[in-house]
């Protein structure tokens, strides 16, 4: 079987030097029918090696029901891999930020567990029984057992959190015990400090960075003395926030930096090769001082684009590979214009107005504390006087619409940093908040959502709360269902249409002329749109479309300005930075 090792200077392949030209593509940001798409033309542009992450709130939703079926097969993933001819690179975190909902962590896990990314017992015992899940995958598939995978990552830029020494070693022994043979690897950012916490002597150094290739690397080497050189994310592009623009990097400087890169010697793992899609609500969020929520499109200006498309990207990229490895003469074939035509929106009624069954309590219930995975939690309480005032909210987490007796009297956002609305009189005071995505990065992992704290009225306490979870996908699911149709009132809107393909195929769902809400087509969730942007399109996959007739429902939460629904022939996520 072929051996795969580290050299005084190089990866060993076989003994020889081996220069790794990987790029990442995360399976669960890829519909399954399309895993393989993606693969080959990783190997059309000249790779030798796809990287991925490994999600455990995918894998692990509920805690105890470990899935690694449809989406979460990493293990069909990995043998793709492997029949294209690639290696493979595995990292499980367990975090592994990734612009990923509460960085890859289970919310029951965040929830309920102290001492997050530690050596804490209760969270190493979690760790280890999902690492010990994960390479009943990943062992059998090593290279010296003929398999595709030849490097395994230890945590994930964890200088930049914590220098817990004692964690990192539990890992390690984990992964070890488990049976991984293979070389193991840290990443963190080309600093002094974060190099240093993040890693343990026996482990190998990598760096992440998307420019000043050699001011880098020498940072690099500086930290670890001998073996290969390996930028394990070079980052080519940028992720989106809504709200912001559409990040791009110019093709010819990455192309350069990429260039300098191999011309050291250096291996390289390009991060995005393809970046997908963060589908249903499966984006994250930073914080760093404001809230940020992530858009539903992961394009990150990647050499294939959000729907599997080479962009110039791809054949900048393939052009300096070809200098320093062999690289296939074939070329993907160019991608059909996506059907465009347009459909009339039916309105559905109202959607989130279904009785509340939770009890009443002091305080408005979290997300976390109802066990809600989905995106909306409704509050209600009665008002102590009709007079009205000026409600104060302790922190709203993330985004809030507030009506009294059915009539909407304004937003509360995070982003924001509302807390403050006054509210006309009346009987009833309903707030409802969306959970806009987890936080993916640094210590605000696993924080709650919802209304939190004390609400007043005039400084005066609000109590009897009842909090009703809503689950968005049951309600599209009820809405795609009912024999009937009704309008809407001022609240937010149900809408449903139909519509016919002459056989199954890509589609661009725009969004321009709806404010925000959800979006299904057949029942698959596409994820979250709204008119902040910079995001217009959402990608449909041609595996949850078919041949004749289709279904659209759309959940809107404020208003449809037009009662259509237009498909475009192609992307359109934003504008961007000049």
């Amino acid at each position: 079987m072929t051996s795969f090792s580290l050299g005084d200077t190089d990866f060993l392949r076989d003994g020889q030097p081996h220069q790794v030209i990987s790029g990442a593509i995360h399976y669960f940001r890829v519909h399954p029918d399309q895993w393989q798409d993606r693969i080959r033309k990783a190997r059309l542009m000249g790779l030798n090696t796809i990287e991925t992450y490994v999600a455990w709130n995918a894998h692990e939703p509920e805690r105890g029901a470990w899935d690694t079926t449809g989406w979460n097969d990493l293990g069909r993933f990995l043998d793709l891999v492997h029949e294209e001819g690639l290696d493979a690179i595995v990292r499980p975190g367990p975090y592994i930020c990734a612009e990923w909902h509460n960085g890859g962590l289970p919310v029951w896990l965040t929830g309920s567990v102290d001492g997050l990314r530690s050596s804490a017992p209760d969270f190493l015992a979690e760790v280890s029984a999902y690492l010990r899940r994960v390479y009943d995958i990943v062992a059998p598939r090593q290279i010296e057992r003929g398999g595709p995978v030849v490097l395994v990552q230890i945590e994930n830029e964890y200088g930049a959190y914590g220098a817990d020494q004692a964690y990192l070693e539990a890992l390690v022994a984990v992964t070890r015990d488990a049976g991984i043979t293979v070389p193991l690897t840290t990443v963190d950012q080309p600093v002094d400090r974060m190099l240093r916490d993040g890693s343990l002597p026996e482990l190998h150094k990598t760096a992440s960075f998307g420019s000043r290739s050699t001011e880098r690397l020498a940072t690099l080497r500086r930290h670890q003395p001998t073996g290969p050189l390996m930028c394990s994310e070079f980052w080519d592009g940028w992720f989106d926030w809504w709200g912001g623009v559409h990040h791009t990097t110019d093709v010819h400087a990455a192309a350069a930096d990429l260039d300098a890169l191999l011309a050291a010697g250096a291996s390289v793992n390009i991060y995005m090769f393809h970046g997908g899609t963060n589908f249903a609500l499966t984006n994250g969020a930073n914080d760093k001082g404001r809230y940020l929520p992530l858009v539903t499109s992961y394009d990150y200006d990647a050499p294939l684009d959000e729907a599997g498309n080479p962009t110039a990207k791809f054949f900048a990229f393939r052009e300096v590979i070809a200098r320093y490895a062999p690289v296939p003469d074939e070329l993907p074939p160019a991608a059909p214009a996506a059907p465009a035509f347009e459909v009339d929106l039916r309105a559905a009624g109202a959607w989130t107005e279904g009785e509340g069954i939770e009890p009443r309590t002091a305080l408005p219930q979290t997300f976390d504390a109802l066990g809600h995975r989905s995106a909306l939690i409704r509050y209600d309480v009665e008002l102590p006087t009709e007079h009205g005032g000026l409600l104060l909210v302790g922190e709203v987490r993330d985004l809030a619409w507030a009506s009294v007796d059915g009539r909407p009297v304004g937003t509360l956002s995070r982003t924001r940093q509302d807390r403050a609305l006054r509210i006309p009189p009346g009987r009833t005071l309903s707030i409802l908040v969306e959970d806009q995505g987890r936080v993916n990065y640094d210590h605000r992992l696993g924080e709650e959502k919802g209304l939190i704290g004390e609400i007043t009225l005039d400084g005066v306490p609000l109590a009897g709360w009842r909090s009703t979870p809503l689950d968005v996908a049951e309600l599209a699911a009820g809405v795609a269902a009912r024999a009937t149709a009704d309008g809407g009132g001022d609240g937010p809107s149900a809408w449903t249409a139909e519509f016919a393909l002459d056989a199954a195929a890509d589609l661009f769902l725009d969004t321009a002329a709806w404010s925000k809400g959800f979006a299904f087509v057949n029942g698959f969730f596409l994820g979250r749109y709204w008119r902040n942007g910079p995001q217009r399109t959402l990608y449909v996959p041609e595996p949850v479309t078919r041949t004749g007739a289709n279904s659209l429902v759309v959940l809107e939460l404020e208003q449809v300005l037009d009662p259509v629904a237009r498909f475009v022939g192609g992307l359109a996520l934003g504008a961007t930075e000049e």
